[in-house]
């Protein structure tokens, strides 16, 4: 029986052609004008975990390595296993997005670097751009001086899809890799699988490279023989 292969890799679709704002327009626009226009910038995105976060952060930093800048995308969670030296040089570049950056607050050593990243980057009229699942004031810094500067960012909230815009974000997605995921099949898998976007896509990356393995369409009777194979998922109607 044809089983879903594992998610395993960098995303091939963080982009921003990939990615429907619905309710995050303003967001996007603002990403947007950091990746293309060479001057000072400081951004700071919030959001819970699955909220397209780093997609986002990924899709800047292409952009802007698209138009020729040097840029990097560097998560910051304990799985990353990353030690403050790991921002060593990065002052060097364009842009510079830092993700789950909640993980290294209330940490000094993380702060101090963090902080003189930022006087770097902020000396070089380069850009940065941070992700974490809160704003500034609501993270448990220690530093004042980091505090301070955070809280001067442009800061913006990454609001939910509807029901609506994630069906829509689905066939997006899936169209950006090369396959057609019909109204009716986006629809079904939005009934049977968790609706919060992170599980969303990784079932749909899934479901795509299954589909282009077997050379199948992603139909309903496909996709339902593939979720029967998932652990608590109910492909049935």
């Amino acid at each position: 029986m044809q089983q879903l292969p594992l998610a395993v890799g960098p995303p091939d679709h963080a982009v921003f052609e990939s990615f429907l704002p619905g309710p995050n327009a303003a967001l996007l626009h603002a990403l947007q004008e950091i990746a293309r226009v060479r001057s000072r910038a400081l951004l700071w995105l919030w959001g819970p975990p699955g909220s397209g976060r780093s997609h986002l952060l990924q899709a800047t930093v292409a952009e802007a390595a698209a138009r020729g800048d040097r840029g990097a995308c560097l998560p910051l969670s304990p799985d990353a296993g990353l030690a403050p030296e790991a921002l060593a040089g990065m002052e060097a570049l364009d842009l510079v997005c830092l993700d789950d950056l909640d993980c290294v607050a209330g940490d000094l050593q993380w702060e101090r670097a963090l902080f003189a990243l930022y006087e770097a980057l902020r000396e070089r009229s380069a850009r940065l751009v941070v992700a974490a699942t809160a704003a500034p004031l609501h993270l448990s810094f220690g530093l004042p001086d980091l505090v301070s500067r955070f809280s001067a960012a442009a800061t913006f909230r990454m609001r939910p899809l509807s029901d609506d815009d994630k069906l829509a974000a689905l066939q997006l997605r899936s169209a950006w890799r090369g396959m057609e995921l019909p109204a009716e099949t986006a629809a079904y898998l939005l009934s049977r699988v968790p609706r919060d976007s992170r599980s969303l896509f990784a079932l749909l990356d899934r479901l795509d490279r299954a589909a282009l393995a077997a050379q199948k369409r992603l139909t309903i009777p496909f996709v339902r023989r593939l979720l029967a194979e998932e652990p608590g998922l109910s492909p049935e109607d």
